[in-house]
């Protein structure tokens, strides 16, 4: 039977599924961030969905005749609809219909930017129309295998050739290969680049939290970057790397990435592998949480659902909670039964406890530190130079013999490091006994850069 698809519309009627972890507020941001008009909005109850239309045929004519009194010409369902389910319905309300994955699969394709983020939407897109392709090629015909005219025509043996359901099957799965194979080069660049990192001793600490949550925002403000942020769904798609400074432990990396959200497809989690990657190989997730939100021990739930999935969960997780600007909350650190930070509270919009923030990530990362006191000789400047650009330097005194006294807060592993760079051991530096304390402690002064 012939059936073609209903043309498309950017005035978009929204059909919510009541159940315990939807809110219809989510589906109508959705379809803001999609860049259509939500004109209406209806809420259905379903125990079980119909496998025909998921909804029931008393929703069903609601809805029909809810459409044609507001014109409204797409129909958007907040849950995943199979591809009988939206075919039924389109076939039914003589409109277009988008689940959610259709829905956020096109949020995705609008906001990519770099030809990676490109690429992995294009394959999410790619492996979500594989399964729908019988949609509106029912009324093509078979290809015929051949012309009738070679050997064995005589007895009509020669093929009933190839549909076009099967030509098409082959074209997409000739072209998820293609993009498959171009991922798996950025993949190995990006682990490339991870290995220079950690030889280097580079820390990477990687923004995660549920979309619209501030990390973008928060990012900016961290990096001095002016990574685009908004508030809306999706707002940041591709992964942004920025160098930053930590105290003790110098410089390090940050990275945002993609924001998660409810039921986020399987299929854009594993084309964005490559990028999520970044999240499973990092040394600590900061894990953005949206303070205002009402619901937001369900987003963080959400959130940990998806780094489970990602075999991230096992990652050190510092809890931070933005927007307390919007509940007249303080800037403070909370910490654990061992002393050690949980959770910050901070507002990347005002830039409120960016200072308590990094000293919190730098206590997650430290586990011990160095409190002492160097004394460099004249010809000693170039450890001098690296102690300042580390960040570890919290006084400097010069004393009579020209040489210089310099009050350190560092890591172990680092100042063996800087000291071999310089051609001076461990010992020769003064520090084969040293004082160690936890690195979190609210001591710590600011060398230049951190005041």
């Amino acid at each position: 039977m012939f059936f073609e698809r209903p043309a498309a519309g950017t005035q978009a009627l929204l059909v919510h599924i009541e159940n315990d972890n939807s809110t219809a507020e989510e589906l109508r941001e959705l379809a803001l961030s999609a860049g259509l008009t939500p004109v209406v909005e209806i809420t259905a109850r379903r125990k079980s969905p119909d496998p025909r239309t998921y909804i029931g045929s008393g929703k069903l004519k609601e809805v029909h005749q809810l459409a044609d009194d507001t014109e409204a010409e797409l129909i958007l369902f907040d849950e995943e609809l199979s591809p009988t389910q939206e075919r039924n319905l389109e076939e039914a309300l003589e409109r277009r219909v988008l689940g959610r994955t259709g829905l956020i699969l096109n949020i995705f394709a609008q906001r990519a930017r770099t030809h990676e983020g490109k690429l992995q939407v294009e394959l999410a897109q790619l492996r979500h129309a594989s399964t729908r392709l019988v949609r509106g090629w029912t009324h093509l015909d078979r290809q015929r295998g051949g012309s009738g005219r070679g050997s064995g025509s005589a007895m009509g043996i020669s093929g009933t050739g190839e549909t076009q359901l099967e030509s098409d099957q082959r074209m997409i799965a000739a072209r998820m290969k293609n993009i498959n194979q171009r991922l798996q080069k950025v993949r190995k660049q990006r682990n490339q680049n991870r290995r220079a990192r950690k030889k280097a001793d580079v820390r990477t600490i990687s923004l995660v939290g549920y979309t619209n949550a501030g990390k973008s925002t928060l990012f900016n403000m961290m990096c001095d970057s002016n990574v685009h942020a908004a508030d809306q769904l999706f707002a940041t798609l591709d992964p942004t790397l920025r160098q930053i400074e930590l105290p003790v432990l110098g410089q390090s990396i940050l990275t945002d990435t993609v924001g998660f959200i409810r039921k986020l497809p399987h299929g854009l989690i594993d084309a964005f592998r490559a990028t999520l990657e970044e999240v499973k190989q990092a040394d600590l997730l900061l894990h953005v949480v949206d303070a205002s939100a009402n619901d937001r021990a369900q987003h963080m739930v959400e959130v940990d659902a998806v780094l489970n999935e990602i075999e991230a969960i096992d990652v050190p997780q510092l809890t931070v909670y933005n927007k307390i600007d919007l509940i007249q909350e303080e800037p403070r650190i909370d910490f654990g039964e061992d002393g050690l930070p949980i959770r910050v509270w901070v507002s990347g919009l005002k830039g409120s406890g960016m200072d308590l923030l990094l000293t919190a990530i730098a206590g997650a990362l430290a586990e011990q530190v160095i409190d002492t006191t160097l004394h460099l000789k004249p010809s000693q400047g170039q450890l001098r130079s690296l102690l300042f650009a580390h960040g570890a330097v919290v006084d400097e005194t010069v004393v009579d013999d020209g040489g210089i006294d310099l009050h350190v807060r560092i890591e172990p592993n680092s100042l063996k490091r800087l000291g071999q760079k310089s051609g001076l051991t461990m010992k020769q530096l003064g520090v084969a006994e040293f004082f160690v304390e936890e690195a979190w402690q609210p001591k710590v002064r600011w060398s230049a850069g951190y005041d």
